[in-house]
């Protein structure tokens, strides 16, 4: 974490933008473990721990900010397309694409482990 607020604060943006750059890491990092089992759920085949350092952060912080912040999931997605066009592998993009769009619509369609709880009720009727 310190090595990232050092990358936040040698930066030439407004003081507010780093105010909420670092807000913003600090809330994702505190909400990893969270953000781990919804991605978990939807990163088919692969374990978060096989995921590549930069694809897994990216993952994390699109996925805070897909559960509480108030950025519209379009934009949530696009920019994490963005930072994986800039900082990891040429196939990254599209797999975060991926997984960031089934996230968005599992919370979209009532919240982290909707589908789960739609699939009991279902077994418990029968």
């Amino acid at each position: 974490m310190k090595l990232v607020h050092e990358f936040i604060d040698d930066s030439k943006e407004p003081t507010e933008t780093l105010q909420g750059a670092r807000a913003l890491l600090d809330a994702a990092y505190a909400d990893r473990a969270d953000c781990d089992g919804i991605l978990a759920r939807h990163a088919h085949h692969w374990g978060l721990p096989r995921l590549a350092l930069v694809d897994r952060n990216i993952l994390r912080l699109a996925a805070h900010e897909l559960r509480f912040e108030k950025a519209p999931p379009k934009v949530v997605i696009t920019e994490a397309i963005r930072l994986a066009r800039e900082f990891s592998a040429a196939e990254s993009p599209r797999f975060i694409n991926g997984i960031l769009d089934a996230v968005a619509k599992e919370i979209r369609a009532g919240g982290e482990g909707a589908d789960e709880e739609k699939n009991i009720s279902r077994d418990e009727r029968g």
